[in-house]
């Protein structure tokens, strides 16, 4: 495997600012992932002359060229030509990508089922090339290898590029090496980056094979292991014992392996059990639902809500008492319990969640700080109550928030400490 990346973003929308460079963020940790070091990020305009500077410069330092963008049908999609020429080859006619690319005008435009001449253009690819075929767009990609340097060309489009690395680039860099890479990435919940990194910074440091390396996302922490060995599963003997002692050492924190969210597994959880779920939500505005509905099968486990964001509506809908609601307030543990308990009686959801609280910018009525937040989750017995101060801004304290109840939802379907 290549040790050495770097990437070349283009497209002089990167450079003016229109928009933001997040292909470069996803592929440095996709490609730490694999255990290739990046060590130089690069973003040139459409301009032939100065992406051909980058690339000689990148060729000289760097054994993996990643470029991203500039592979459309228009005048200013020159990524191909200036690295075939870079790179000595000439662009040939590829018959399946053109094929494809009238079969994808046909369905976009089935009136008329033709293209325009210039979307021709993105048939075209590098003599010699492994071509990237684009399930989630036009323009493919490739991949070749000239003078000791392997060369991948993606599309800009976030959309295209994340799924054309995963799908398409990495098997190609796999076909390339010997021996293999494998990862194990542990989501936890519950612990800041910063304290994670305390605790583990020393067993980093002393590790070389496998490597370990956390990273931030929102409101939780991936720790990810990388072994290379010439075999998968030998790779995968080198991570297990590291996994485990992690897996000590974190405890319930950790709420799954090579799972792509929370939310994930709280739905796989709930459908293994056969159970259902509803949420009654006021400062989260209705996150919390659509966290779930973003999943692929939600409606086998999810019932739905309520945003309750007015006290009238908490007492009309979710039939929390006004008594209640003026002694207590609508942020407070009584409410978020009578809230949970009244979505479940609603919806007849054998668990319900609950969110109240202040999400800022200021203080409510009552005084109450901003990002103090009740989190309640109910079943068959007690309904528990999580208080939480979250930090940060209001998108923020929302989000985080709707983290806390999947996190309390999957402890109770787990059977875990409701810490």
């Amino acid at each position: 495997m290549s040790h050495t990346a770097e990437l070349i973003a283009v497209g002089t929308e990167l450079l003016l600012g229109n928009i933001a460079n997040t292909d470069a963020q996803m592929l440095s940790k996709e490609l730490s992932a694999l255990g290739i070091n990046v060590f130089h990020h690069s973003v040139v305009g459409d301009n032939p002359q100065r992406l051909k500077e980058v690339v000689e410069i990148a060729r000289k330092r760097s054994d993996l060229i990643i470029t991203t963008g500039g592979l459309g049908p228009t005048c200013d999609d020159l990524t191909k030509n200036v690295l075939a020429e870079c790179f000595g080859k000439k662009l040939v006619y590829n018959r399946e990508a053109a094929l494809r690319l009238e079969a994808y005008f046909r369905k976009l435009h089935p009136e008329s089922g033709t293209m325009t001449e210039n979307n021709y253009q993105q048939a075209f690819l590098p003599e010699g090339c492994v071509p990237f075929q684009n399930d989630w767009g036009t323009a493919p990609g490739c991949g070749f290898e000239a003078d000791g340097v392997r060369v991948i060309m993606l599309p800009g489009p976030p959309s295209e590029c994340g799924p054309m690395f995963r799908e398409r680039a990495v098997p190609f860099l796999q076909d390339c090496t010997e021996g293999a890479i494998v990862s194990r990435t542990l989501r936890i919940f519950g612990m800041g980056e910063s304290a994670v990194e305390a605790q583990l910074r020393d067993q980093m440091n002393a590790m070389r094979n496998p490597t370990l390396a956390p990273y931030a996302k929102e409101g939780e922490v991936e720790l990810r292991l990388t072994a290379k060995a010439e075999t998968a599963e030998t790779a995968q003997a080198l991570i297990a014992p590291a996994e485990a002692a992690l897996r000590k050492r974190f405890g319930d924190l950790i709420y799954g392996v090579d799972v792509p969210s929370l939310e994930h597994v709280c739905l796989e959880l709930l459908k293994e059990k056969e159970l259902t779920v509803s949420v009654a939500e006021s400062c989260t505005g209705g996150l919390l639902a659509q966290r779930f509905t973003d999943l692929s099968g939600a409606s086998a486990a999810f019932k739905g809500g309520v945003v309750s964001y007015w006290s009238q509506v908490k007492h009309d809908v979710l039939a929390v008492p006004n008594d209640l609601l003026f002694q207590y307030g609508a942020v407070s543990e009584p409410a978020a319990r009578a809230m949970a308990e009244g979505v479940r009686t609603l919806t007849g959801s054998d668990l319900a969640l609950a969110v109240t609280g202040v999400a800022g910018p200021d203080p409510d009525e009552r005084g109450n700080p901003v990002g103090l937040v009740y989190i309640a989750v109910a079943g068959q017995g007690e309904t528990y109550v999580r208080v939480i101060h979250a930090a940060g801004s209001r998108q923020r304290i929302r989000y985080t928030s709707a983290s806390h109840a999947l996190d309390l939802l999957r402890r109770r379907l787990e059977g875990l400490e409701m810490a």
